[in-house]
């Protein structure tokens, strides 16, 4: 299925994200990021892609000092659905925006699943990080049960719908999606490029019934379980803009060749 973009301006570059997760101790970190700014500063890291990092929140302020003066940008893996206010242990979108923050993700499964962000509170959370001026990440996909039944596209339809209907269409132009069927994170198992391509295809083409501008602009990224071995193939992908990486994006070597995948 080809974009359904009506070609009046250039499709965006690839965007890879790296996801760090709750990972990383000050001196793994630290080697991490040194390592990462070496790619970066030779140019080879993001020679084929925009590249994103996102730590754990009490790391970013490392981050950004390492990675300032290359390419990479910064995101963070989660922000409150408020603005402000009495919400112990919650960090909010203009905090991370007053750090120099990039990215946001918002709605990953794990966040669905292990913290209870439903569809509505993640689509709150993305209207405070849209008004901080963060770009988010916008997460939706299946569990195995949910694509067994056959429920894929009424998943992940209900899920970006609930975007849509807090912030609209245009609002929307401003965030990056990104599929990652839960069945396919973490666990070593990859979604075919068929399976991927079919929802990303769906997504777009969801958007598309709106807005075909935005449907041909917008990045969506494929995050489950990509690796080296095979992110080329599901980067050639039409309708698939780069990928949300796990677990290799802590391998700076890894990660680069993931980087380098893109078309």
């Amino acid at each position: 299925m080809v974009r359904v973009s009506q070609q009046k301006h250039p499709e965006p570059r690839p965007l890879v994200v790296g996801n760090w997760k709750m990972n990383g101790t000050p001196v793994t970190v630290s080697a991490l990021l040194s390592a990462l700014q070496r790619h970066a500063l030779s140019g080879e890291l993001t020679a084929r892609a925009d590249v994103a990092v996102c730590p754990a929140s009490i790391f970013i302020p490392q981050a950004l000092t390492v990675l300032a003066g290359t390419a990479v940008t910064i995101g963070a893996q989660n922000a409150a659905a408020h603005e402000s206010g009495a919400y112990t242990g919650e960090v909010s979108a203009g905090m991370l925006a007053a750090f120099g923050v990039r990215y946001v993700i918002l709605g990953h499964s794990e966040r669905r699943a292990l913290f209870g962000d439903q569809d509505d509170v993640v689509a709150k959370k993305v209207r405070q990080a849209l008004n901080a001026g963060l770009v988010p990440i916008v997460c939706v996909g299946e569990t195995l049960a949910e694509r067994e039944s056959g429920a894929t596209f009424d998943v992940v339809r209900r899920q970006l719908k609930a975007v849509i209907e807090e912030v609209g269409m245009d609002a929307l132009s401003r965030c990056v999606l990104a599929y990652e069927p839960v069945w396919a994170i973490g666990t070593g198992v990859t979604a075919t490029p068929a399976q991927a391509q079919e929802v990303h295809a769906f997504l777009r083409q969801m958007l598309a019934a709106s807005s075909r501008e935005v449907a041909g602009q917008i990045q969506i990224l494929y995050g489950g379980s990509v690796k080296a071995s095979n992110a080329a193939e599901l980067f050639a992908c039409e309708d698939i803009d780069g990928g949300l990486i796990g677990g290799a994006s802590l391998d700076s070597e890894e990660f680069l060749a993931i980087c380098q995948a893109a078309k």
